[in-house]
């Protein structure tokens, strides 16, 4: 692979790479190859060990250093760069908010919303104008495909990165399109919850009306030492854990593997079940088609933790 200069955020700038002596038959040969790929007209990064977010927010910043207008990057483009964990995002599309109460506009690879701005609604983030952490959790709330799940999951993460929930409830006071179930979301809301499957799976408790779990609770045992935090958990008596693609990654001690932290997992979880807990666990692919609500049902049926 090529290694071609690259700006402050890791971007490739064709004009840049042709002064330091590369060549447009290389940058073709590097696109055609899979070793970049194209965020902006003359623009490119190198796409590996990036998330589909991670490279989203790369073209959402050179388009922001290039255009040159006023317009404040906005919507699922403002949250790429604040680092707000989504669920199931839309990116296809770079979106801008212009301050004015008209002018919108919308192609295939960017839609400029319209919406008045206050002055605390936009901030800088490595010098790239962006709508505030709260701004961005509300306006990805109201317009997300995901309903109510997805509103959940921003204003989740919105709360574990420190967001002032008195802006954000400012935000949902006016009647706008989408505001009904962000509202419902940020009243439930919990910083608590660690990433969007674990929001996605108390949606589906919430908008079933299971028993509320309690949150990263910490189990102990006999001599009080602290044997597992646990994702959800029902009076003590049943834990829920979601194993999301990276789960075993978070546990990794230096020089371990994915399988040794695994295997941690597993000595966690029969302390748990020592204690007389009951542990099921769920994954992507459960909620995804629906498993999740009746496998959580059963077990609260089975221990008397809810009438059938």
């Amino acid at each position: 692979m090529i290694t071609f200069p690259t700006d402050r955020h890791g971007l490739v700038h064709r004009e840049i790479a042709l002064a330091a002596g590369f060549t447009d038959d290389e940058i073709r040969r590097e696109l055609r190859d899979g070793r970049l790929s194209r965020v902006h007209r003359g623009v490119y990064v190198a796409p590996a060990l990036r998330s589909p977010e991670a490279v989203h927010r790369l073209a959402a910043v050179a388009s922001a250093e290039i255009s040159g207008d006023r317009s404040v990057l906005s919507h699922q483009s403002a949250a790429t760069v604040h680092g707000l964990s989504l669920l199931r995002p839309d990116l296809q599309r770079i979106h801008t908010t212009n301050g004015r109460l008209t002018g919108g506009w919308r192609t295939s690879i960017r839609q400029d919303h319209v919406g008045s701005l206050a002055d605390g609604e936009v901030t800088a983030i490595d010098g790239v104008r962006v709508t505030s952490l709260e701004r961005t959790a509300v306006d990805v709330a109201r317009t997300a495909r995901g309903g109510f799940a997805a509103a959940l999951s921003v204003f989740d993460s919105a709360l574990r990165l420190g967001a002032d929930r008195e802006p954000m409830a400012d935000g949902l006071a006016a009647t706008r399109r989408g505001v009904g179930p962000a509202r419902r979301a940020f009243s439930l809301a919990d910083c608590k919850a660690e990433n969007p499957g674990e929001s996605w799976s108390r949606a589906v408790m919430i908008e079933s009306g299971l028993p509320t779990p309690r949150l990263q609770h910490e189990f102990r045992d006999a001599d009080g030492n602290v044997i597992a935090r646990t994702d959800f958990d029902w009076s003590g008596r049943l834990v829920g854990e979601f194993d999301g693609d990276v789960k075993y990654q978070k546990y990794l001690r230096p020089g371990e593997t994915p399988f040794d932290a695994m295997k941690r997992e597993k000595l966690r979880e029969d302390a748990l079940r020592r204690l007389g807990i009951m542990v099921i666990r769920w994954t992507w692919s459960d909620l995804v088609s629906g498993r999740l609500l009746p496998m959580i049902r059963e077990w609260l049926v089975r221990l008397d933790l809810m009438a059938a």
